[in-house]
């Protein structure tokens, strides 16, 4: 308590004595510094956000309050807070697109898109609702967002974007655009989705649709394969080694979207059985094992006492 009153003392002045900060910076004990390193070992999380996305009315009764999280790696999860931590309701990775059909261009705002479907109809699968909620089967480039149905009323969760900057066209928006289209319920407005016109105050479904399936990235295919051909070589390798075109980036990507919706549930990959490495010292044995060794030691020893007394015998 004495800490406390300390810090509120110092709060309330402004921390305008820096001598009497650093004091009270080394009376915080070790256990409290660890505790505050394992919670948050960079530092990286905006607790303001943070505090307004997991607070709950006591009426609630412990109802979770998941969040739509995203990162730049294009991981996308439905996690709710709990006194012992985050727990993970489902989760969608990038890499696991090359499994439905896209093997390139895992990182861009078409494949968030994907992502941010295919975590959305897992989810659903998951909770049994995805035969009642199907969500936007076509993506039109439109805003879009779930009715409610007759039975149960759609997933819900609030999107979670951390510190990432929101810009328009971000691929977080990308992969938010995929979860409404997946059937999920989350608050969002239209105005950082890709094709939202800061003049006209309106989105361009045109414009966004380009962007979903892979449009923009076309028109940089054909771009390039016409002004800087050897650059176009060296930067579109993979998707020339797959056989992908401009012209057919579309199709691809209308399969990929097909593909999620048809089997979006998780598939544990299977790892090779880990090798056995030479070792160059010996084993610890266990006491066990100790024992035994011992005890084999012994017999030996008593056999070998044994075979000379009969050696000295004979020759008597």
């Amino acid at each position: 308590m004495e800490f406390v009153k300390r810090f509120v003392q110092l709060f309330v002045i402004g921390f305008r004595q820096s001598s009497e900060i650093k004091g009270l910076l080394q009376e915080v004990p070790s256990q409290v510094q660890e505790k505050a390193s394992e919670c948050c070992p960079e530092g990286k999380t905006d607790y303001r956000a943070r505090i307004r996305l997991i607070n709950q009315d006591k009426n609630k009764y412990n109802t979770p309050k998941y969040r739509f999280v995203t990162n730049k790696d294009i991981v996308a999860q439905i996690t709710s807070a709990s006194i012992a931590g985050d727990l993970v309701l489902a989760a969608a990775y990038a890499h696991e697109l090359p499994r439905y059909g896209l093997e390139v261009g895992l990182t861009n705002y078409a494949a968030a898109y994907c992502t941010g479907l295919l975590l959305a109809r897992r989810v659903l699968k998951k909770l049994e609702m995805d035969d009642e909620y199907e969500g936007n089967v076509e993506a039109t480039g439109e805003d879009y967002s779930v009715e409610p149905a007759e039975s149960r009323r759609p997933f819900r969760a609030l999107l979670d974007v951390g510190l990432i900057r929101t810009t328009t066209g971000n691929r977080v928006f990308g992969a938010l655009k995929g979860a409404l289209d997946g059937g999920l319920d989350i608050p969002h407005s239209e105005k950082r989705f890709a094709g939202f016109s800061k003049d006209s105050k309106q989105l361009d479904p045109e414009v966004h649709r380009k962007y979903i399936y892979g449009g923009h990235v076309a028109a940089y295919m054909r771009t390039l394969a016409e002004d800087e051909p050897e650059k176009y070589q060296s930067h579109f390798s993979e998707y020339i080694k797959k056989g992908i075109e401009a012209d057919n980036i579309e199709e691809l990507y209308k399969k990929v979207h097909a593909a999620i919706r048809a089997d979006p549930t998780i598939k544990k990959t299977e790892k090779p059985a880990p090798q056995e490495h030479k070792r160059y010292n010996l084993k610890k044995l266990t006491f066990d094992e100790r024992k035994m060794k011992l005890v084999e030691r012994l017999k030996a020893f008593n056999d070998a006492g044994n075979d000379d007394d009969s050696d000295d015998d004979d020759e008597y």
